[in-house]
């Protein structure tokens, strides 16, 4: 049986977090210090990725701030050089780059058929190829090494289709698939050392989607996360904290023997169908 002091150990990894400045991101990224890795927190501005490595280094961890847009090959090229010359290989990957458009979501005065077609492309580009390419640029070293850990962070919008939010319910889906695909070929074709899995979060307030949950008039939930909260068995969204310990045991060797997975955090949401 394994030591269980060691079971959840990532002490000394080098961990590269995309959207690490971002409200859920910044959370696994202080999750992930002060379990004992290096952190490199990746983000579009390079002050607010500056701002989480330097809190996190305030707290006695090790961390790096880059700014990169994942969509991007030429700019994870040089966020890859960085890092390696900094802390070396990189043994975890925490895909948490994403986000929704106003202008690619439905609403009473937006209908389908009049979303913005580069809005759509927009959000589907930042999703999907914000996830794809930072496996390419950083898998290949682990593929290379013949270990590693990516955990993808998908969305509950990809496993129980939602009203309004097309672009991004498809973006997600079509991660949570890229996810099982590359888990088999990491397994099959380079090393079962390398593991990929998802965490599917349910209703957490954040900044992409605060324009339809808040009200921005009152300050009060809308009607969208009242009907949310609803049909949320815990009764309440999401705490950023409380995605940690999925991760945790994702990126651990607690979870030695899962790959290809998408774990659903979400409060019970995609249990409950509303009667």
């Amino acid at each position: 049986m394994s030591d269980l002091h060691t079971l959840f150990d990532i002490q000394g990894q080098t961990a590269v977090v995309t959207g690490g400045s971002g409200v859920l991101g910044r959370t696994m990224c202080l999750a992930l210090a002060q379990a004992g890795a290096r952190v490199v927190v990746i983000g579009r501005q390079s002050e607010k990725a500056s701002k989480v490595a330097e809190e996190i280094r305030a707290a006695g961890g090790e961390a790096l701030g880059i700014a990169c847009d994942v969509t991007k090959r030429d700019e994870l090229e040089r966020a890859l050089e960085q890092i390696t010359s900094a802390y070396g290989p990189i043994d975890i990957l925490v895909n948490g780059a994403g986000g929704n458009q106003v202008n690619a979501t439905t609403s009473p005065e937006r209908s389908f058929f009049d979303l913005d077609e580069q809005a759509i492309e927009d959000t589907m580009r930042l999703n999907f190829r914000g996830t794809l390419l930072p496996c390419q640029i950083f898998g290949r070293t682990m593929a290379e090494r013949g270990q590693g850990c990516i955990v993808n962070i998908s969305s509950m919008a990809a496993i129980r289709p939602m009203t309004r939010v097309v672009a991004y319910a498809a973006a997600k889906a079509a991660i949570v698939n890229f996810n099982q695909w590359l888990a088999v070929l990491m397994a099959r074709d380079y090393s079962p050392k390398i593991r990929v899995n998802a965490i599917a979060p349910g209703f957490f307030l954040t900044a992409q989607n605060r324009y339809v949950m808040v009200d921005e008039k009152t300050g009060d939930y809308s009607e969208r996360a009242k009907t949310i909260i609803a049909h949320t068995p815990a009764g309440r969204l999401g705490e950023a904290e409380e995605l940690v310990g999925t991760l945790l045991w994702l990126v651990s060797p607690a979870s030695v023997f899962v790959t290809g997975i998408v774990v659903p955090v979400d409060g019970g949401f995609s249990s409950y169908a509303g009667v």
